[in-house]
C-alpha cells in the first residue's frame, strides 16, 4: 500500500474510532431505553403478537397500500443485518471483551427493538409515493415532512448513499470472494463476475423482485445457520447452564487472562457488545425503516411490530448462536478473532470439515443478501436526492461496484463506509427523540382501536 494511502486510511480509521466512540454508543442506547420506557416496554409485551403478524400471519395478499407484504419487508430488512457481523462481529467481541460482551449484545438487542419499533412506525406514518407509483420512506422523509429540517435530511441521505457503496456493497462481496476463494478454491475473479450477475438478477426488478428472493433465500439461510450452531449446543448440553453463567458473571466482573486471551475489564466488555450489537442490528441507524416503508399496510404500528421482530431475530437469536457455540466449544480464548474464530468454533464442534462448510457457506449467503438489501437502502437514497431519473443508473453502477469489490483490497473503502455508517445514527436519532411524540400517539390510536 502506497504511503499516501495508508496514511489516509489510518486517518478514516481514527475518525472512525471518533464517530463510534462512547458519545454515540451512549446516545444509541440512551434513545432505545427512553422509547422502552415511552411506549411501556411495547417490546417485551406486545413480541408474541409481533412474531404472529411477521412469521406466520404474514398477509401476503392484501389490497393494502405499499409495494410489498410485511414478511417481505421483514426479509428484506433482515437480508441487510444478517450478515458478516452476526458471525465475525460476534467473535470479536467476544475474544476481545470476554463472554460478558454477549450480555452487553443482549441489552443492546432489547432496547433496540423499540428503537425499530419506532423507526417503522416513521417510516411509515411519512410515506410517500413517487411517480413510478412505488413507495418512498425512511429518516430522510420523517426529518423533512415530520421536522421540517430539509438539510438534516439531506445529510442523512448523503451519509447513507455514500455507506451503502462501502458497508453494503464492496465489503461485503469482499467478503464472499475471500470466503469462496479459501475454502473452495475459486478465483475471487470469478466471484466477481458472479456476484454481479447475481446482483443483476435482483435487484434490476426492484423491490419487488428484492422481496420475493429475499422471502425465500433469508429463512433458509438463517436456518441453516442455527441448525449447525444448535447441532453444537445439543451435542454440548452439559456445557450451556455454565456458558451462561459465564456470560452473566463476566457481564459484571472483569475476564482474566486465559489461554490466548489477554484479559478484558468491565467496560471494555460493556463497549465490545454494545458496539457489535447496534453494528449487527442496525436499530437506530435509520436504514431499515426504509424497507418498512415498503410495506402493505394501512397503519404504521402494524408493520412497526413486525419490522421490531428484526432486531430479536438478529441479535437475540443468530448473534447469541455464534456467541454461546464459541464459549461452549471452548475457543473463544485461543487467541483468534473474527470469522476465523467462529470457523474453528464450528470446525471444534461438529465432525469432519462441516464446520468449516457451514460457516464459510453462511458468510457468503449472509454477505450476498446484504449487498441486495442495502442496494435498496441505497437506492432510495438516491431517488429522494436526485428523483426517479437516478434509480435505473443507480443500479447499473451498484452492479458493476459489486464485482469490482470482490477483487480489491477494501481497507481505506470499509473504514470510509464505516464512519458514514455511523454519521447516519446523528440525523436519525435526533428524529426519532423529537418526534416520540407521534409514535407514542400512533402506538396509542392503534392499540385503542384493537381493544375498544
Amino acid at each position: 500500500m502506497p504511503a499516501s494511502e495508508q496514511s489516509a486510511t489510518q486517518f478514516i480509521e481514527q475518525l472512525s474510532a471518533m464517530v463510534w466512540g462512547l458519545p454515540l454508543i451512549i446516545l444509541l442506547v440512551g434513545v432505545g431505553l427512553w422509547l422502552t420506557l415511552a411506549l411501556k416496554g411495547l417490546q417485551f409485551s406486545k413480541l408474541g403478537h409481533a412474531l404472529y403478524l411477521g412469521l406466520i400471519k404474514r398477509r401476503e395478499k392484501t389490497d393494502e397500500p405499499g409495494d410489498i407484504s410485511h414478511f417481505q419487508a421483514l426479509m428484506t430488512a433482515l437480508s441487510a443485518t444478517v450478515g458478516t457481523g452476526n458471525i465475525a462481529g460476534v467473535a470479536t467481541a467476544i475474544a476481545i471483551g470476554g463472554p460478558g460482551a454477549m450480555f452487553w449484545m443482549w441489552v443492546t438487542g432489547l432496547v433496540g427493538m423499540a428503537t425499530k419499533y419506532s423507526e417503522a412506525v416513521l417510516a411509515v406514518k411519512y410515506r410517500t409515493k413517487d411517480r413510478n407509483g412505488n413507495m418512498c420512506g425512511g429518516p430522510m422523509y420523517y426529518i423533512e415532512q415530520g421536522l421540517g429540517w430539509k438539510w438534516l435530511a439531506l445529510a442523512f441521505a448523503v451519509f447513507a448513499v455514500i455507506a451503502s457503496f462501502g458497508i453494503g456493497n464492496m465489503v461485503q462481496t469482499n467478503s464472499v470472494a475471500a470466503a469462496m476463494e479459501s475454502t473452495f478454491h475459486v478465483p475471487v475473479a470469478v466471484s466477481g463476475i458472479v456476484l454481479a450477475i447475481a446482483t443483476a438478477a435482483v435487484i434490476l426488478g426492484g423491490i419487488r423482485s428484492i422481496g420475493r428472493v429475499t422471502s425465500f433465500f433469508v429463512p433458509l439461510m438463517i436456518v441453516l445457520y442455527i441448525l449447525g450452531a444448535l447441532t453444537i449446543l445439543f451435542l454440548n448440553l452439559d456445557k450451556i447452564p455454565g456458558a451462561f453463567a459465564l456470560i452473566f458473571e463476566k457481564a459484571f466482573s472483569p475476564t482474566a487472562a486465559t489461554g490466548g486471551f489477554a484479559g478484558s475489564s468491565v467496560m471494555l466488555a460493556m463497549r465490545l457488545g454494545v458496539a457489535r450489537g447496534i453494528f449487527s442490528n442496525e436499530s437506530g441507524l435509520g436504514s431499515s425503516p426504509i424497507a418498512a416503508a415498503a410495506a402493505k399496510t394501512r397503519h404504521p404500528v402494524s408493520q412497526a411490530l413486525v419490522s421490531m421482530t428484526q432486531t430479536f431475530i438478529d441479535t437475540l437469536v443468530v448473534c447469541s448462536m455464534t456467541g454461546l457455540v464459541l464459549i461452549v466449544t471452548d475457543t473463544w480464548h485461543t487467541g483468534m478473532n473474527g470469522a476465523a474464530l467462529t470457523s474453528l468454533a464450528f470446525k471444534t464442534g461438529l465432525p469432519g470439515e462441516w464446520g468449516t462448510y457451514i460457516v464459510a457457506t453462511s458468510i457468503i449467503l449472509f454477505a450476498y443478501s446484504t449487498v441486495i438489501g442495502w442496494s435498496y437502502y441505497g437506492e432510495k437514497a438516491i431517488e429522494y436526492l436526485w428523483g426517479e431519473k437516478a434509480i435505473l443508473p443507480y443500479r447499473i453502477l451498484w452492479v458493476l461496484v459489486a464485482g469490482i469489490g470482490a477483487i480489491l483490497k477494501l481497507d481505506f473503502v470499509w473504514a470510509l463506509s464505516d464512519v458514514f455508517n455511523g454519521l447516519m445514527a446523528f440525523p436519525n436519532l435526533i428524529a426519532l427523540v423529537m418526534l416520540s411524540p407521534v409514535i407514542i400517539r400512533e402506538t396509542r390510536n392503534y392499540f385503542g382501536a384493537r381493544t375498544s
